[in-house]
């Protein structure tokens, strides 16, 4: 083996998760029905049998987590008229990263008069972890969304403290080619010290943010603030001939956190409730 072939091999990185899967539905003889299913690498998609709508699928990360360098992208289209609950399998774990960062792609598409209810259970950051998750949904017009991310940053329960990192979110919304709704938040490097801003979540470990486009919004306000109470707070605007309520949580342990989220998604999610899986 010469040299250059020695440098080269010698500065291969380590091989990494990789994962994307797309699933599309479409409404067949009066109920949405699976149209088109795509699964490669470590993204899988199981759907629970149900006797009515919406349709459920189920999102797996079969590589039990993710650190530097992993990447997973997840992409789902809900016909027009269609109805779709999407949650994952268990909490998604962003582990302590050698170096690059760990990367989610989600994109979402609903027609029109279709619904989509995202809902994924709580993402677990570790210590020294780095993580940036992108959120991208289109909505023809009379779409609606529901859309959820909850974040805890570290185990309180297992003496675990996510002290240092990067942790970064992205969310843009659209609806009939309009923006809607566009976010960017970051934390890091010193992740605990931010959290312990009274500013910023004083002192709470646990966040997640609901974001919900529909006509009903403005209508369900304040029932969501008395569920929401004291640790964050919910607010509606009218947007694109629809409605658009916005939701912050914060809490001590992500449990906690969860004891508010179960109630508060089962009022936004209407009939379809909470998804299966969920449990406290």
């Amino acid at each position: 083996m010469d040299t250059l072939q020695h440098v080269l091999i010698s500065a291969l990185p380590a091989q990494r998760a990789a994962g994307a899967a797309r699933l599309a539905c479409g409404v067949r003889d009066g109920r949405t029905r699976l149209l088109r299913l795509y699964q490669d690498g470590s993204a899988k998609i199981r759907m629970p049998a149900v006797a009515a709508d919406p349709l459920e699928a189920v999102l797996i990360n079969t590589a039990g987590g993710l650190t530097g360098g992993d990447r997973l992208g997840w992409e789902i289209d809900v016909g027009p008229g269609a109805s779709a609950s999407i949650t994952t399998q268990a909490c998604e774990k962003i582990y302590r990263a050698a170096s690059d960062r760990a990367e989610v792609r989600v994109k979402l598409s609903v027609g029109a008069g279709g619904r989509i209810a995202w809902l994924p259970q709580e993402t677990i950051v570790f210590d020294r972890s780095a993580f940036a998750r992108t959120l991208e949904v289109e909505l023809a017009a009379g779409a609606e969304a529901l859309l959820l991310e909850a974040t805890v940053f570290g185990r309180l329960a297992m003496g675990e403290e996510a002290a240092h990192g990067h942790f970064h979110d992205r969310w843009r919304v659209r609806q009939d080619d309009a923006l809607v709704h566009a976010e960017d938040s970051r934390i890091g490097p010193a992740i605990a010290a931010a959290l312990g801003r009274p500013a910023v979540a004083g002192g709470a470990i646990a966040a997640a943010t609901l974001l919900m486009v529909s006509p009903q919004a403005e209508a369900l306000l304040e029932p969501a603030r008395d569920i929401i109470g004291a640790d964050g707070d919910a607010s509606a605007w009218s947007v694109k001939k629809s409605g658009k309520l916005l939701a912050r949580l914060f809490a001590e342990d992500g449990y906690q956190l969860r004891k508010r989220l179960v109630p508060l998604v089962e009022l936004l999610n209407g009939r379809a409730g909470l998804p299966k899986l969920w449990s406290l």
